[in-house]
C-alpha cells in the first residue's frame, strides 16, 4: 500500500485495507500487520516500522507489500483478522500489540511473527527465552508495565496534595493484572488510597468518569499497553479535561490531545526494531535465531496548557526531565 493510502486510512474509519489488483499480481513479498488498535494514533509507530524496514532494504510499494488489519480495540476480532492475513499468503506477520501477537501465534506455527509488547514476552508465552526465542516468534519489548509504579510516582509529584488516586484498566488486557499489582504496591508505599476502575467498551467511560468525581479522585493512571485505550486516546484525553481530572498515560498522542502527561517506553524505538527484524526475516533469517530486543528508552511528555487549566504547578525537576513540553 502506498504511503498516501495509509494517510487516507488514518483519517477514515477503515479497518481492513484490501489488496489491490496490482499487489495480487505482484511477486513482491507481503507483510501482514495485525493490531488490536485502530490506525488513528499509530502514524508515528507505523512510520518508525517503515523506517526500520527500509534500513533492512525494503520499501513499501517498491519491493514489499503490507496488508494492514486493525481490530479497533475489539480483541475478539483478532483471530479472524489473523486468519485473513494467512489467506493472503503473507510471509511475515507483525503482531502490533500483545493481544495481536498472541492471536497470530494461535493462528500459525510456520509463518514468522515479529511482535512488539509492553509485557514480559516469556511470561506471556510468546517466546521460550529472550536470547533463544525458539519457534516462529521474535520481536521487541518496551518498558511500560515495568514502569507502572513510576507513573503513579510522577502523577503524585504533579498533584502532591491529593491522597486519592485511581487506576483505569481494561480487564481484558493480558497485562491488566500485572499492571494493577505494580500500581497498588506503589500506592501503598506512598500512603495513597487507590481505586481500580475497569473499562472494556466505550459505554463504560461515562460511568468511570462519574465514579472518579464521586470518589473525589485527584488523579488517574490509565493503564498502558492496551490497544483498546490506545485507539481512544483523544476520547480519553477529552474526558479527563472535561472532568478536570489530572491523568497520565503512556503515549505522546494522549498529551497532544489534551491529556496532562505521558510516561513510558518509546513506541517508535520498538517499532523501528520490529521493522528491522521483519526485513531480516524477509532476507532469510529465522525468528528462532533472532533474540528478542529490549527497548530501554523512556519518554516523558507534559502538556503545560492542561496543567495551567488544572491549576497545577509543574515541579522544576519534571520540566527539566521532560522529553517535550507541549503548550
Amino acid at each position: 500500500m502506498r504511503r498516501r493510502d495509509f494517510i487516507k486510512a488514518i483519517v477514515g474509519p477503515l479497518t481492513t485495507w484490501p489488496v489491490t489488483a496490482r499487489a495480487q499480481q505482484s511477486s513482491m513479498p507481503v507483510i501482514g500487520w495485525l493490531s488490536g488498535a485502530s490506525p488513528k494514533g499509530y502514524a508515528r509507530n507505523v512510520t518508525a516500522f517503515l523506517e526500520g524496514l527500509k534500513e533492512s532494504g525494503f520499501v513499501e510499494g517498491q519491493n514489499v507489500t503490507i496488508e494492514y488489519r486493525w481490530a479497533e480495540g475489539q480483541y475478539d476480532r483478532l483471530p479472524e483478522l489473523a486468519a485473513d492475513l494467512i489467506r493472503h499468503h503473507v510471509v511475515v506477520i507483525v503482531g502490533s500489540s500483545t493481544t495481536a501477537a498472541l492471536a497470530a501465534k494461535a493462528a500459525t506455527t510456520t509463518i514468522p511473527i515479529v511482535f512488539t509488547t509492553s509485557g514480559d514476552p516469556v511470561r506471556l508465552g510468546l517466546v521460550r527465552s529472550l536470547s533463544q526465542p525458539g519457534g516462529n516468534l521474535t520481536g521487541a519489548s518496551q518498558l511500560n508495565v515495568q514502569v507502572a509504579s513510576k507513573k503513579l510516582e510522577l502523577l503524585h509529584e504533579l498533584v502532591p496534595t491529593t491522597k486519592v488516586m485511581a487506576l483505569l484498566v481494561n480487564p481484558n488486557s493480558p497485562a491488566a493484572e500485572t499492571f494493577s499489582r505494580e500500581v497498588q504496591a506503589a500506592a501503598a508505599a506512598l500512603s495513597l488510597q487507590l481505586h481500580v476502575l475497569h473499562a472494556s467498551a466505550d459505554r463504560d467511560f461515562d460511568k468511570v468518569f462519574a465514579n472518579l468525581v464521586q470518589l473525589s479522585v485527584g488523579g488517574v493512571i490509565i493503564a498502558g499497553a492496551d490497544p483498546f485505550f490506545s485507539s481512544r486516546m483523544e476520547q480519553l484525553a477529552a474526558l479527563t479535561v472535561r472532568h478536570a481530572v489530572p491523568a497520565i498515560y503512556q503515549d505522546r498522542e494522549f498529551v497532544t490531545a489534551g491529556g496532562l502527561a505521558s510516561y513510558g517506553g518509546s513506541g517508535t524505538v520498538s517499532y523501528h526494531l520490529v521493522g528491522v527484524y521483519s526485513g531480516r526475516i524477509l532476507k532469510g533469517e529465522k525468528p528462532a535465531n533472532l533474540p528478542v530486543q529490549q527497548s530501554t528508552k523512556i519518554e516523558l511528555f507534559i502538556n503545560l496548557k492542561t496543567a495551567k487549566a488544572l491549576g497545577l504547578t509543574i515541579p522544576q525537576s519534571l520540566l527539566v526531565a521532560a522529553d517535550e513540553l507541549i503548550e
